[in-house]
């Protein structure tokens, strides 16, 4: 069982660690807010939709839903049109001297709609899950599966917590604002760049 604990806190570990949109929102919500519980609705929702990915990829039911063609070029449409307004409303964001950054500070409401899009209208997060969660998961049964599904989980939660607390950590050394106004510029970019190549992907493969 502490195997399949391990495995699964590394597995998850290596998969949500690289940089993509995921990540760069819930970072710039850590940093936009004055105060991190501010930033807690992305978090939450970020994590639970990670769960709930694990969930399904442990159990086997996305990988079901994911051979439906047209459920697949859904997701990739939709999933595109959330990725270029987030670039857009991340590029428009601006920071003054009170370390209060506008537009990128998103209410709860935004907060949640976006994180769920990155997080659940992303291909390639989702084939991530199924592909190597899902299919790692199967070396285990019983109460090791559940250790293993346990951890997964474990360190979304954590990561996403520690990644909003940088943000806002950030977000207290950078008085004038100018280093949040660069890394707003770069995520917008990345961010588009992201939804230019779901598209060239998905609707090709």
């Amino acid at each position: 069982m502490v195997l399949a604990w391990l495995h699964g806190m590394v597995l998850a570990f290596g998969l949500i660690l690289p940089l993509g949109v995921q990540n760069i929102f819930i970072f710039n919500q850590g940093a936009a807010h004055k105060k991190f519980t501010r930033a807690l609705p992305s978090i939450i929702t970020a994590s639970i939709c990670d769960t709930i990915l694990t969930l399904l990829a442990v159990l086997g039911v996305s990988m079901l839903l994911w051979k439906i063609v047209w459920l697949k070029t859904a997701l990739v449409v939709v999933g595109a049109c959330f990725l270029l307004y987030l670039g857009y409303m991340t590029w428009r964001s601006t920071t003054n001297a009170a370390n209060v950054t506008t537009h990128a500070s998103f209410t709860w409401r935004k907060q949640v709609m976006f994180a769920a899009s990155v997080s659940l209208l992303n291909p390639h997060a989702i084939m991530d899950t199924i592909g190597v969660i899902g299919t790692s998961s199967t070396a285990y049964t019983g109460h090791e599966k559940v250790a293993f599904t346990v951890a997964c989980i474990l360190i979304s939660w954590m990561w996403f917590l520690s990644l909003a607390w940088a943000g806002r950590m950030l977000g207290k050394v950078d008085n004038t604002g100018r280093i949040m106004l660069v890394i707003n510029k770069l995520a917008a970019i990345l961010i588009w760049l992201a939804s230019a190549y779901l598209i060239y992907s998905g609707l090709s493969s």
